[in-house]
């Protein structure tokens, strides 16, 4: 992996991340988690629902942009399959407070990958394929596949973000000890090897074929969650 994809996958990067906490915090907030048992098992329902369809779409995504960049000029027919992309995981995303933290994160990351690929005109390239306001699975697939990486790492990212930014919100708001934290996502490691693996090899078919798994007692604490008077995160 090169420099240039470190910088951009690293949690310090100023994409937006930190100020989400991926649902975290309403559970917390419900009661619903309550250590780091509770936080665990909450990553691990994320890697077998929406942590599977962002990882996908993330890896689809990677893979489209490779073949557009290969070319001078944007067909239709990318145009349509960018858009197919995008109309897609928003039909997977019945929640609209994830909704628009990830349309929310999706600028964040783009604002970032134009600070650091500033050899490649990307705003011109990313108004003729995507959305005014892509999900932010799509810019990650995007930003690997300009930075080097192919599906596989994105889908690798995707997950990992997955589990990592409400394990992050975790340790903040329940004041875990950090390391157990980390412990506790390298015992997720394999599964997340494993289902990037997984989503690589979806990622070529179309994008009615991704998955489109769904976790509702998540969507409903998200909707929730902006309901709350007091919140540190986001979302």
């Amino acid at each position: 992996m090169n420099t240039l994809l470190l910088l951009l996958l690293d949690s310090r990067a100023p994409a937006g991340a930190h100020h989400h906490s991926g649902g975290m915090e309403a559970a917390i907030g419900t009661g619903l988690v309550t250590g780091l048992a509770g936080v665990e098992d909450f990553c691990r329902t994320r890697l077998a629902t929406s942590a599977r369809v962002s990882a996908s779409f993330a890896a689809a995504a990677c893979r489209l942009a490779a073949q557009t960049a290969e070319r001078a000029a944007i067909s239709s027919s990318q145009q349509m399959q960018w858009a197919g992309l995008d109309s897609e995981f928003e039909a997977r995303t019945p929640s609209q407070a994830m909704r628009a933290a990830s349309r929310q994160l999706g600028r964040g990351l783009w604002r970032l990958l134009r600070s650091v690929l500033v050899e490649t005109d990307l705003a011109v390239w990313w108004r003729r394929c995507a959305a005014p306001s892509p999900h932010q699975p799509l810019v990650l697939g995007a930003g690997v596949a300009l930075a080097g990486g192919g599906p596989e790492l994105a889908a690798r990212a995707a997950a990992l973000s997955a589990c990592a930014a409400p394990a992050s919100a975790a340790a903040r708001l329940l004041g875990l000890d950090p390391f157990a934290v980390q412990a506790m996502l390298a015992r997720l490691a394999p599964e997340i090897d494993d289902l990037a693996a997984r989503s690589a090899d979806l990622a070529s078919g179309p994008p009615s074929g991704l998955p489109a798994d769904g976790a509702p007692a998540v969507d409903l604490l998200a909707d929730f969650h902006l309901t709350t008077e007091v919140r540190l995160f986001a979302s």
